[in-house]
């Protein structure tokens, strides 16, 4: 006779059984089936008194009066619970890692994610880089167009880049751009860029801003909106097109519905903050999304949030079949997810 403790976990046992049989094979599953899988050290007699508390749980539905028995969402989360003790590194990690060593930003960094982890798991990639709320001015660089217009090239500390065209009324020569890049880069670099706007409006107000050439010049730009440069979160997305290709039972406007929601940034990123309160680091998985879209009803989304030595926020995440191969998702997830971290 088995105690409390034996029984709760021989049921658990079970419940991951019907759920791996589920997922290869997408139909019902039957006691006997299970029992056959067990290597007969439960009969089916035994496997349906399993399944019925399992069922009076919440961990099993029964389509049909005689059918076998399917997993609900509750049962997909226990199960890929128990995979996440599990070592998640890949052997796909040293080369996901050298992959990476080679790209110069961070956008190249997060489409080359996203692209991995396609190749890895045939399904939808994502990657995205979030900028922190305080972002930190690394560096400034300035070059003369032609049309009296100016490039302004800003670099933050998380290895973010974004370029702004300032348009003046008057043309402003390379050297004294230089001069302006050189006060900026010497006397900023390392500031909270709210803090530069602040410290620069101060400056340039007092009156020796007006005897000042560098000053003069910089007010000019600074007034244009030099600064005024947004930092959108960076996010990459491949292989949607895999979606297409699963059994989803979507009907085809349904389908059009999907991948026109996935085309939505916005979208994206609320499916990806899901993860960004739970620990760093920490794999996470959403069974089922119907709460998204309706269309999402039956994906799972496997992500993985991370906090970047630069300060950066990310997640690396794939979006895949409710019935998927957990164990070889979450092992890719939690390996392009370090190596995203460590290049």
């Amino acid at each position: 006779m088995l105690g409390p403790s034996a029984q709760a976990a021989r049921k658990m046992e079970v419940l991951h059984d019907i759920v791996r049989a589920y997922i290869e094979t997408g139909e019902p599953v039957a006691s006997r089936s299970i029992s056959r899988r067990r290597g007969e050290t439960l009969s089916p007699a035994s496997i349906r008194n399993v399944m019925a508390d399992l069922v009076d749980e919440g961990y099993l539905a029964q389509p049909h009066t005689s059918a076998g028995r399917i997993p609900t969402q509750m049962a997909f989360q226990s199960y890929v619970q128990s995979l996440a003790s599990r070592s998640m590194m890949s052997r796909e990690y040293e080369r996901v890692c050298n992959e990476l060593s080679h790209v110069d930003s961070m956008e190249e960094r997060v489409e080359r994610s996203s692209q991995m982890l396609t190749e890895l798991t045939q399904v939808m990639g994502i990657a995205a880089a979030i900028p922190a709320v305080r972002q930190t001015l690394d560096q400034i660089e300035l070059l003369a167009l032609p049309d009296k217009r100016v490039l302004v090239i800003l670099v933050t500390s998380d290895r973010m880049v974004r370029n702004r065209l300032v348009t003046l009324d008057e043309w402003i020569s390379q050297d004294e751009l230089n001069n302006i890049r050189n006060y900026i880069n010497r006397n900023f670099s390392g500031w909270v860029l709210a803090d530069v706007r602040q410290e620069l409006q101060m400056r340039l107000a007092e009156e020796r801003a007006a005897f000042d050439q560098i000053l003069r010049r910089l007010d000019v730009l600074y007034n244009r909106g030099m600064l005024d440069v947004g930092f959108p979160a960076e996010v990459h997305m491949g292989g949607a097109s895999n979606l297409v290709g699963l059994d989803l039972h979507l009907t085809k406007e349904r389908m059009r519905e999907l991948l026109r929601a996935l085309e939505e940034k916005k979208k994206v990123l609320e499916l990806l903050d899901r993860f960004l309160e739970q620990p760093t680091g920490e794999l996470g998985v959403q069974v089922g999304l119907g709460d998204t879209h309706p269309a999402m009803e039956e994906l799972s989304l496997i992500g993985l949030p991370l906090t970047l030595p630069n300060g950066l926020s990310a997640v690396i995440a794939v979006l895949g079949p409710v019935r998927m191969d957990y164990a070889r998702v979450m092992s890719a997830v939690f390996s392009v997810g370090q190596a995203f971290r460590n290049a």
